[in-house]
C-alpha cells in the first residue's frame, strides 16, 4: 500500500469522529466474538491452518500497533516487545516470528493479558486518532480496518473448526437455525459478455490485490441465480459422485482417497443413518434447502462437472454482480464464499507497494484458487464486487460453496442446430413430450451402457447372445471391403461382434449426434482394430442424406441393433427406414434388431430397474437440456415411470412432476402441475408379422430372421 493508491482530498475530507467511531466498532466486534469462548478455547489450534482465537487477537493488536503507533504517535513505546514475535503473522520485512502451526503452543500470555494489550493499543490510537491524520495514517487506518474483519471472519471459522473435532459438539451460539425455504429451481441467467472492465477503482477503499481495474474478455456465459443446496449435493453422493473417478481433477482424486471424503466438511451420519453437519450452533440434521458449504474447489468443480455444467470464472462473476438489473441474482454476498475457476494471480499491472504492507497479498498468487461474495461469518459490509478471497483448492474448513456456470450456448445455435427448436415444440404440445435421441449425450450413452447391464434388462443379454450365435451367417452376406454403417452407435458394443465375424469391412462409419459419444467410440476401435478405417458422422441419423466421405467407394451394410427402432411410431419407423434405404443405396444389406411383445411382467421391470439406474437415464434429459440450452430443470423434481400401453404395444417412459412448478429453457418459460408428465420414449414391442410389414412398405426385403428363445427377440436381414 503506498499513499498514492487513494486521492489525497478525499482522505482529508473523512471526518476524524468518524474515523474513531469506526475504529471502536470494529475492535468491540472482535471482543464480541470472542466473548462466548473461554480460555482454554481461546488458546486451542485445531490445525495448522486455523489459529487461536487469542492469537486473533493479539495479531490484529500487533498490526496496529506495529504500522500505525510506532511510526506515527510521538513517544509511543511498545507494550511488549516480545509480542512482535508471538503476534508477526507473515510480514518477512519486520522480523522473525512464531510458527504458524505452533501458535497453539503460546500458553503465555493469556487471554486475560491479550485483553490488556488491546486495551492498551486502543487507549494510544485515541491519542493517534486526535491528531493530525495524513493520508498515510488514513489509508493504513482503512487497512488495519478491514484486516481484522478479515480476522472477524477468521475467528469464526477457527473456532467452527476445532469444536467440530470436539466429541461434545459444542455450540458457539445456543439454538438450531430456522429452517431455510425451498430456494427452487435453479435459473439461469445469460450475460453477454464482451470487453468488460473489473477490478476496483481508484476512488474507494480496496485491497491491492483487487487493483488495478482493468478490461478483459469474456466470452458470453450463464450464472445460476443461486447458490448449489445442502439437497442437491445429496443427489451428487446418491448419484456416486465421491466415487466416481472421471468427475474428479487429479489431484482432487487423491485428495478423496486420501482422506476418505463421502460428503462435504463437518458432514457425518447420525444412529438413522441421516446426514448431520457441525455449524456454530452445534451438530444439526443437514438442512436440504440451505447452500452447501465446507466444499474444496476439488469438490465444486467435481460437483460442476457431474451436473454437466462448470465454475465461474472470476471475470464472469463480477461482471454478473455489477452487471445493471441483475437483482434476479440470489445469494451473491453474505451466503458462502463461492469458488471460481480462476487461479489466485495478479491482475495486469500489478505492482506490490514499497515495504511490509506490499506483502499484505502479493506473495501469496501461487497455487491457490479465488473465491467471491463472502459467508455469514464475513463481517457485514465488509465484502464487494470486486473482493477476492483466495484459498488452497483442497482447504474446505471456511464457509465456502458454489455457483453453476455455463457457456451461452444458445448464442451457438443455428438453422442446423434444431435442439432448441425441438425442445421448445414437445413442451409446448399437449401433453408435453421430449425427443428421445436426446437421451444421448456422453452421461446419456454412459447410463444406457450401464442400463445394458442389468439383470433387468433382458434386450441387450438377449440380442448379444443371438449376434453371436448368427454373426458368422450374417458375415457371409457382407462384401468384400464393405463399409458397414451404423445407426445411433452409442458406445459399438455390438459392433465388434459383427467385425469380428466378418475381418473383410474395410470401414466403420459410425452415426451419432453425440460428438463425445462418437469420439470415444472412435477412438476405441481405432486402437482395437488398427486395419480398420473409421470414418464417424455427426448427425441424427434419421436425417442423414450422405455418407461420411471415407465410407465413398464401398458397399455399404447397414447396421441396427438395441431394437432402437422400436423407439419409432409404426409410420416414423417406416420413415426411418425408407431414410435408411435412399442413404445405403440400391442393393445394400440392412442388419435390424427389434424387440417382440411379451408379458408386461417382463417389459416393465426392464424400463424401470431397482437400482434407479434407468430413472437416471430418464432424467438426464433434462440435465442435457440445462447445460445445453439454459433450462432451469431440477431433475429430482421429476419421477420416473415405465408403462406398458397395449393398445400401442409399447413400453412408455414418462417424467412426472412431483409439484407445481415453472421451468424455463432459454427464454421460454413452461409451467408444470403436479402430476403432469413429459413422455420421453416409446419403445414398440413389435409382432414380427408386424416389423416385416412396415420394412416392405418402405422398400426393404426381407432376407433372413432369426428370433431368440424367450424372452423373445428379433434380428432382421433386409436388402434393398
Amino acid at each position: 500500500m503506498t499513499p498514492d493508491d487513494l486521492p489525497v482530498m478525499e482522505l482529508l475530507d473523512a471526518s476524524v469522529d468518524a474515523l474513531a467511531d469506526r475504529y471502536r466498532r470494529v475492535r468491540r466486534r472482535t471482543e464480541v466474538l470472542a466473548a462466548p469462548l473461554s480460555p482454554e478455547d481461546q488458546a486451542a489450534q485445531s490445525m495448522p491452518d486455523a489459529s487461536p482465537t487469542k492469537w486473533h487477537r493479539g495479531h490484529t493488536t500487533w498490526f496496529f500497533e506495529t504500522f500505525l503507533l510506532t511510526p506515527f504517535l510521538p513517544g509511543y513505546a511498545v507494550y511488549d516487545a516480545s509480542y512482535g514475535y508471538l503476534f508477526n503473522s507473515y510480514y518477512e520485512a519486520v522480523g522473525p516470528r512464531q510458527p504458524r502451526p505452533q501458535r497453539g503452543l503460546l500458553t503465555r500470555p493469556s487471554t486475560q493479558d491479550v485483553g490488556a494489550y488491546r486495551a492498551h493499543v486502543d487507549a494510544a490510537m485515541a491519542r493517534l486518532l486526535e491528531g493530525p491524520l495524513t493520508p498515510e495514517i488514513r489509508e493504513r487506518m482503512d487497512l488495519g480496518l478491514a484486516h481484522e474483519e478479515q480476522h472477524q471472519e477468521l475467528i469464526l471459522m477457527d473456532i467452527l473448526h476445532l469444536f467440530a473435532q470436539s466429541p461434545l459438539s459444542p455450540a458457539y451460539q445456543p439454538g438450531a437455525a430456522a429452517p431455510r425455504p425451498d430456494a427452487g429451481p435453479q435459473r439461469f441467467h445469460r450475460f453477454a459478455g464482451g470487453l468488460v472492465e473489473i477490478g476496483a477503482c481508484a476512488s474507494i477503499f480496496a485491497f491491492d490485490n483487487e487493483r488495478p481495474r482493468h478490461k478483459t474478455y469474456v466470452a458470453p456465459f450463464r450464472l445460476a441465480d443461486r447458490l448449489v443446496t445442502n439437497g442437491e449435493w445429496l443427489a451428487f453422493i446418491e448419484a456416486g459422485g465421491y466415487g466416481r473417478a472421471d468427475l474428479w481433477l487429479s489431484e482432487g482424486w487423491a485428495k478423496v482417497k486420501e482422506e476418505g471424503w463421502e460428503a462435504p466438511g463437518y458432514w457425518r451420519r447420525d444412529e438413522s443413518g441421516a446426514w448431520t453437519t457441525m455449524t456454530l450452533r452445534g451438530r444439526h440434521p443437514v438442512d436440504p434447502n440451505a447452500p452447501v458449504v465446507h466444499l474444496s474447489y476439488y469438490e465444486a468443480a467435481a460437483y460442476a462437472a457431474w451436473a454437466g455444467r462448470r465454475l465461474p470464472t472470476e471475470a464472469e462473476w463480477e461482471a454478473a454482480a455489477t452487471a445493471t438489473g441483475m437483482t434476479a441474482l440470489r445469494q451473491l454476498y453474505g451466503a458462502a464464499w463461492q469458488w471460481t475457476a480462476s487461479a489466485y494471480g495478479a491482475y495486469p499491472g500489478f505492482r506490490p507497494g514499497p515495504g511490509a504492507l506490499g506483502e499484505y497479498n502479493g506473495k501469496f498468487m501461487v497455487s491457490q484458487m479465488t473465491l467471491r461474495g463472502g459467508c455469514e461469518a464475513t463481517p457485514p459490509g465488509h465484502t464487494r464486487a470486486t473482493y477476492r478471497n483466495f484459498f488452497h483448492p483442497g482447504s474446505r474448513w471456511m464457509f465456502a460453496g458454489l455457483r453453476l456456470a455455463d457457456d451461452d450456448r444458445l448464442a451457438e445455435v443455428t438453422p442446423e442446430n434444431t435442439f432448441l427448436g425441438e425442445v421448445i415444440a414437445g413442451l409446448s404440445a399437449s401433453p408435453k413430450t421430449l425427443p428421445a435421441k436426446y437421451f444421448y449425450d456422453a452421461e446419456g450413452s454412459r447410463l444406457f451402457e450401464a442400463i445394458c447391464e442389468l439383470p433387468e434388462y433382458y434386450l441387450t443379454r438377449t440380442e448379444t447372445a443371438l449376434l453371436r450365435q448368427i454373426a458368422p451367417e450374417i458375415a457371409q452376406r457382407i462384401p468384400a471391403d464393405a463399409v458397414l454403417v451404423e445407426f445411433g452407435s452409442g458406445a459399438s458394443t455390438k459392433t465388434r461382434i459383427v467385425l469380428d465375424a466378418a475381418p473383410q469391412i474395410a470401414v466403420y462409419a459410425p452415426i451419432d449426434i453425440s460428438p463425445t459419444a462418437l469420439d470415444e467410440a472412435a477412438a476405441s476401435l481405432r486402437q482395437d482394430y488398427p486395419d480398420l478405417a473409421v470414418a464417424p458422422l455427426v448427425e441424427d441419423f434419421t436425417k442423414a442424406i450422405a455418407l461420411p466421405e471415407g465410407a465413398k467407394g464401398h458397399t455399404p451394410v447397414g447396421f441396427f441393433p438395441g431394437s432402437t427402432i422400436g423407439n419409432f411410431a409404426p409410420d416414423e419407423a417406416e420413415a426411418l427406414l425408407r431414410q435408411a434405404r435412399t442413404l445405403l443405396g440400391e442393393g445394400s444389406l440392412f442388419i435390424v434388431g427389434a424387440d417382440v411383445a411379451k408379458d408386461p411382467a417382463v417389459l416393465i421391470p426392464a424400463y424401470d430397474d431397482a437400482q434407479g439406474v434407468t430413472a437416471a437415464f430418464n432424467r438426464n434429459v433434462l440435465v442435457h437440456i440445462n447445460r445445453e440450452l439454459g433450462g432451469t430443470f431440477d431433475p429430482m423434481a421429476f419421477a420416473h415411470k415405465a408403462v406398458w400401453n397395449a393398445q400401442e404395444s409399447r413400453v412408455e417412459m414418462h417424467l412426472e412432476s412431483t409439484r407445481d412448478q415453472i421451468v424455463m429453457v432459454g427464454d421460454h418459460g413452461f409451467r408444470f402441475a403436479a402430476g403432469e408428465t413429459i413422455h420421453t420414449e416409446n419403445s414398440y414391442k413389435y409382432p414380427a408379422e408386424a416389423f416385416e410389414t412396415i420394412a416392405a412398405r418402405a422398400g426393404w426385403t426381407l432376407v433372413q430372421r432369426w428370433v431368440s428363445e424367450d424372452p423373445a427377440f428379433a434380428i432382421y436381414a433386409l436388402t434393398a
